[in-house]
């Protein structure tokens, strides 16, 4: 079976990875599993959740996006993100200023969100292409005082914040400015390169978590929005509708998906958050995270039936929602 660009397709994980998982410790809460992207490991009276997380698709802003990226990943959790460290693998011949670069991303993104760089690893790696950051995000928190991908519960309410395709967004931004400029303009192609500076999520997840009623958060990466939900789903074993006119999408990216011929709802989109919540928390929820200037909406609900996934399209429609089978970053970039 020839594996599609991107993440690993679940029946693969299943039957492939979850089944090399080494020894059993009763000191793992949760491990790999479906719509998870951390980890909980008791230590005393006290939790370790930890992230890991490659940034492959992107040249530029490689150790910025290592940083947020796994962070987004820990506060999905309700955990602030504390430590973080790196390997870094650059191609053959790589300069020395590429690594600083890099590393002056790492520090600076760091330094913006609280977090010490602890470690990691550095080395010229024969084969690779472009280089390649695999970050790893750790956060401490207290023995229960957590919430998981898979803890949403039939007929909560699903909110979104920022929208779809942030990421992506900027990526093909700043990878394909040339022809974008050409063909959509300059200041539209500035403007949707300033998306990385809406990466972290962790400000929003924080807070949502500190009002109450959050029962499942997950940050949309590959697969985008779409992804996201599915993951979150498969996580809780439910179904869901979802409502295509509440899914707030940028005329930035609406016009560079257009120009690609890619779906919003499957493009990656870091940046973005999932939040599972109970109906009456909703308001409170949406009013704490709008006053910190950042857009969120309920976008739809989750259902009891975990076969019946729909989205109702803007035009009244209902069709299933689209399980991406690639990221439609990959789809683009290959153009």
């Amino acid at each position: 079976m020839r594996l599609p660009s991107g993440k690993v397709p679940p029946e693969v994980l299943r039957e492939i990875v979850f089944r090399h998982l080494g020894v059993e410790s009763r000191d793992v809460l949760l491990g790999p599993s479906m719509g998870e992207d951390g980890a909980v490991i008791k230590v005393g009276d006290e939790v370790l959740v930890s992230s890991m997380d490659p940034i492959t698709g992107a040249v530029k802003r490689l150790g910025w996006l290592a940083v947020n990226i796994n962070a987004n990943d820990v506060a999905t959790f309700g955990v602030r993100p504390r430590f973080f460290s790196s390997c870094i693998l650059l191609p053959s011949e790589a300069a020395s200023e590429i690594l600083k670069e890099i590393c002056a991303q790492i520090d600076s993104a760091a330094k913006r969100l609280g977090i010490a760089v602890i470690g990691g690893h550095s080395e010229v790696t024969p084969g690779l292409k472009q280089p390649i950051v695999i970050g790893y995000a750790l956060g401490v928190a207290e023995e229960g005082r957590y919430v998981t991908s898979g803890g949403a519960r039939a007929g909560n309410v699903i909110i979104l914040t920022k929208g779809a395709g942030v990421e992506g967004t900027a990526i093909l931004a700043s990878e394909r400015r040339e022809i974008l400029s050409k063909e959509l303009g300059e200041d539209l192609v500035n403007s949707a390169e300033d998306f990385y500076e809406r990466i972290s999520v962790v400000e929003e997840a924080l807070i949502a978590f500190r009002v109450g009623g959050v029962t499942a958060m997950h940050d949309p990466t590959e697969g985008g929005v779409a992804g996201g939900i599915h993951e979150v789903a498969d996580a809780s074993n439910l179904g869901v509708e979802v409502f295509e006119e509440k899914i707030e999408i940028a005329p930035e990216t609406s016009m560079i998906c257009a120009y690609f011929g890619v779906d919003p709802l499957q493009l990656i989109g870091s940046g973005a958050l999932l939040i599972s919540v109970e109906s009456d928390y909703a308001e409170r929820v949406l009013k704490a995270i709008n006053s910190r200037g950042i857009s969120a909406s309920v976008i739809g609900r989750f259902l009891p039936d975990p076969k019946r996934r729909i989205l109702v399209q803007r035009d009244g429609r209902v069709t299933d929602l689209v399980r991406p089978l690639s990221d439609h970053l990959w789809k683009a970039l290959e153009r």
